[in-house]
């Protein structure tokens, strides 16, 4: 198979014109380059007691596979993944021994999900980030002579029972020598020092990013963050703290609120006494208006790199207002599973984005979608047999032993490259509320609205309909619950204490998953949830509403969660009370991660 040339080669235009025309290999071989990864998996794992129970003896042709091997989701093999994080050696799903694993933003009974994963995996992935900068090259000439501010944050870890740890994909990937001690090349000159990143107190880390960034700002020529929600969360923790970070600028002396030694030393190389970037900065975020404040401090700069697809959509519009209008790029599609592939045309409007599958990353499946007939059984078809326009749902074999995994992603079929199919992300499967990595379906809402309501009982107050709603307009966002509540005996106001309904805030929250409550209590990626008291009738009128936009009457549902400008201003016109959480919901690092169960 071709090979993607190796960062130690760096030499701005060979290894340009090598990743390009590595790009053109495999897409143009794409098929072949797939059926030698699947038997590159197959012949490694061959003795793998997972393979052996579904009786794939050895063989490793793609037609024996699809007739064997089933299609699955977690819970098929969540048993085995807790043989593994409880210490189980053996090799279960995979030859190669399992290093970590790599926690899902997506849950399994309302906690992360475990993705085994093995040592030469980051080589594989690191590839992907290795595409990025000679692609974006092509429209953008002379990135190279600059640097990128980017807010890259690590998360909290855990151990399994079994000794392995469990943390999210990038900040595994932070903390691997594949990027501690990466050959210095453009697309990972950022003006975060890695003390920063790898700093796990979120306000030191995000205060002395901030303030590199302003210290280097004639060299920043791109900015972002993995989410939107990120950036944006940078810009806002801006808003709170210029004046602190312009003292520190004016003296040169870093405050005495970052205590972590290693930040210090590092932010130290950097900060020198400098009153005329202090007075500039002061200038510019005393005034009212913010809009365009990216390209007014950092003037160079030329695009935002961030993810705006699914959920992370809700943001565009504010990217657009801090950036004067910027090119917002998807660099890359990833996920704790495998990554997946690269944007070709990474200037396109957000609405345009697609990816184009890397054939070599992994063996990729795709599951038809049919919306009116969701039960019916499909064949699944493979990466050069899908058709322009149709949706799927992903379904990946990976080097790390995930064998024909649902992936829970919904793709658009939007083009080709060569033989390589284009895809734009619809959705994930069943989520209907995310703020920033958090995934909360219906079913996990429904259920924590029901453990809530149990506070209404001594008060005779019941819940009649509710919705939800992503607020991204405070920072950070936060979850909107509507309730439209009846009494007994009559009456149009549940006489309720409003203390009440703070512990309904705050039940919800506990009983959603560790990945929204991670983001609460130790990213602070996530604000307080809150709960909107509405008229009685009020979603009588939703009702009208939707049925005046063509609805039937007769299939109308409720929606669980809204989205439409007109139908958010409709609820919040008709709040009578509104209540937040009083405190941050329990989460404890693997709490209730791990169980010797094995049902």
């Amino acid at each position: 198979m071709p090979e993607a040339p190796k960062v130690s080669d760096y030499n701005d235009g060979e290894k340009n014109r090598k990743t390009l025309q590595f790009i053109e290999e495999v897409t143009t071989n794409a098929d072949e380059v797939q059926r030698k990864v699947l038997a590159e998996i197959l012949s490694r794992n061959a003795h793998v007691e997972y393979l052996q129970r579904h009786g794939l003896f050895g063989y490793t042709d793609r037609d024996t596979f699809k007739k064997t091997m089933p299609v699955i989701t977690y819970e098929d093999i969540q048993p085995d993944i807790t043989r593994i994080a409880n210490g189980d050696k053996s090799p279960i799903l995979c030859s190669h021994p399992i290093t970590e694993f790599l926690t899902s933003s997506g849950t399994s009974g309302g906690e992360r999900k475990l993705m085994p994963t093995i040592a030469d995996e980051m080589g594989r992935r690191s590839v992907l980030y290795s595409l990025q900068m000679p692609i974006m090259s092509q429209f953008l000439p002379g990135l190279e002579k600059g640097k990128g501010m980017y807010f890259l944050f690590v998360k909290s870890e855990a151990k399994t029972p079994g000794g392995l740890l469990a943390r999210p994909v990038l900040t595994s990937y932070y903390k691997s020598s594949h990027f501690t001690n990466r050959t210095p090349d453009p697309y990972t000159n950022y003006t975060s020092p890695n003390e920063t990143i790898l700093c796990s107190d979120s306000y030191q880390s995000m205060y002395s990013q901030m303030l590199c960034g302003l210290c280097l700002r004639k060299e920043v020529v791109r900015v972002g963050a993995v989410f939107a929600s990120g950036f944006i969360r940078a810009i806002r923790f801006l808003e709170k703290h210029w004046a602190p970070l312009c003292n520190d600028i004016r003296s040169g002396i870093l405050t005495p609120e970052i205590t972590d030694p290693s930040v210090r030393e590092a932010v130290m190389k950097i900060l020198k006494p400098d009153p005329e970037l202090a007075d500039f900065v002061q200038g510019e975020c005393k005034k009212e208006c913010w809009k365009g404040i990216i390209t007014r401090i950092w003037p160079n700069t030329k695009y935002v790199d961030v993810i705006v697809t699914g959920t992370m959509s809700q943001y565009i519009p504010t990217l657009d207002y801090y950036s004067n209008g910027l090119p917002l790029v998807c660099a890359m599609y990833a996920s704790s599973e495998c990554y997946f592939g690269v944007n070709l045309n990474p200037l396109c409007k957000p609405s345009d984005v697609s990816y184009t599958l890397i054939p070599t990353m992994a063996y990729f499946e795709f599951l038809p979608v049919h919306r009116n007939n969701e039960k019916e059984p499909q064949e699944l078809v493979d990466l050069t047999d899908v058709k322009l326009g149709q949706e799927y749902e992903l379904v990946v074999t990976t080097y790390t032993g995930l064998y024909r995994y649902r992936v829970g992603d919904v793709l658009r079929v939007a083009g080709f490259k060569n033989k390589s199919p284009q895809f734009t992300f619809v959705c994930r499967k069943n989520v209907v509320l995310s703020i920033d990595s958090d995934k909360t379906d219906e079913v996990e809402l429904q259920n924590a609205v029901k453990n809530a309501v149990t506070h209404l009982i001594p008060f005779d107050a019941r819940l009649t309909e509710y919705t939800s709603y992503a607020d991204t307009a405070t920072a950070p966002g936060h979850y909107v619950l509507f309730w439209e509540l009846s009494v007994s005996g009559g009456g149009s106001t549940p006489p309720v204490p409003p203390s009440v309904f703070e512990d309904c805030c705050l039940t919800v929250e506990e009983s959603l998953n560790s990945v929204y409550r991670q983001g609460r209590v130790s990213d602070k990626s996530i604000g307080a949830l809150e709960i909107k008291i509405v008229e009685p009738g009020t979603f009588d009128k939703l009702m009208d509403y939707a049925i005046s936009l063509g609805a039937s009457i007769n299939q109308y549902k409720t929606p669980r969660c809204v989205k439409f400008a007109p139908i958010v201003e409709l609820l919040n016109s008709r709040v009578v009370r509104s209540y937040f959480s009083p405190k941050c919901p329990k989460w404890v690092p693997g709490q209730k991660q791990w169980s010797n169960k094995q049902d």
